[in-house]
C-alpha cells in the first residue's frame, strides 16, 4: 500500500527522520517512533513541519499504540522486527513494508579483522527467517526480494571511517588495536586494487489478512 493510499501510517525506528521526510505525500495521520535521544530531536525538528508526530519508544514491545491503529507500517533497517506487535497494530488488510539488512553483510571486511564467523552468526537476519516469523505472527508475505551489492574500499582511510561509523561491525575497533592488519590491508589495496565486500539487503512486504 503506497503512502498516498494510506490513511494512517507508522514509521518504526525512523532514525533522524530523513527517509520519511523524503516522502512526497504523507498520509493524513503519520506517526514515527525512535529510541535514541539525538535522533529523536533531529526527527522532531525535521518531521513536525510535515505534520508527523514523533514518539519516544524503546526498541522493544509493546508498541505504544492501540490494536489495529494503522493501515501501513514501515521501517528501514530496523534493529529488531517485532512481528507480533506489527501484526497487532495493523488493521485487517493493512501492509508492513521494510528494507532490512541481510545476512553476513560486508562480512568480507568483518572476517578480515575478526576471522571466520560461525554459521549461526553468518545466518542472522536471513530473509527466510523473516518470512517464517512474519507468517507465525499471522501475516501473509506477499513479496520478498534479496540483493547482494558490491562494496569497494579504495583506501584504508575509508575502511577506518566505515568501522568507526558502523561500530557493530568490528566491536571495539580502534586503529591502535588493528594497526598491523590495517597496514597489511593498505599494502594489499596498493598492489591489488580496492578491497571488495558485499552488502546484503532484503525487501519484505507482508499483509494482515482482511
Amino acid at each position: 500500500m503506497p503512502p498516498a493510499r494510506s490513511s494512517a501510517a507508522l514509521d518504526i525506528q525512523t532514525g533522524g527522520g530523513e527517509v520519511l521526510a523524503g516522502v512526497p505525500k504523507l498520509p493524513a495521520l503519520t506517526v514515527a517512533t525512535e529510541s535514541w535521544p539525538p535522533n529523536l530531536a533531529k526527527a522532531t525538528t525535521l518531521l513536525h513541519p510535515r505534520g508527523v508526530a514523533v514518539v519516544a519508544d524503546e526498541d522493544e514491545p509493546p508498541l505504544p499504540f492501540a490494536d489495529e491503529a494503522f493501515d501501513l507500517v514501515v521501517s528501514r533497517h530496523p534493529v529488531n522486527t517485532w512481528w507480533e506487535e506489527i501484526a497487532r497494530v495493523l488493521q485487517p488488510g493493512g501492509t508492513y513494508f521494510s528494507q532490512q539488512v541481510g545476512p553476513a553483510s560486508v562480512f568480507e571486511l568483518v572476517e578480515y579483522f575478526l576471522g571466520p564467523q560461525p554459521p549461526e552468526v553468518r545466518r542472522k537476519r536471513h530473509p527466510d527467517d523473516a518470512r517464517a516469523t512474519a507468517e507465525a505472527a499471522g501475516l501473509e508475505v506477499v513479496d520478498l526480494r534479496s540483493e547482494s551489492l558490491r562494496t569497494e574500499f579504495f583506501d584504508v582511510g575509508a575502511v577506518i571511517y566505515f568501522l568507526r561509523k558502523v561500530i557493530w561491525m568490528v566491536p571495539g575497533f580502534t586503529v591502535d588495536q588493528y594497526r598491523d592488519r590495517l597496514r597489511q590491508l593498505h599494502d594489499r589495496i596498493q598492489t591489488e586494487g580496492p578491497f571488495v565486500a558485499h552488502t546484503t539487503r532484503f525487501l519484505i512486504e507482508a499483509r494482515k489478512p482482511a
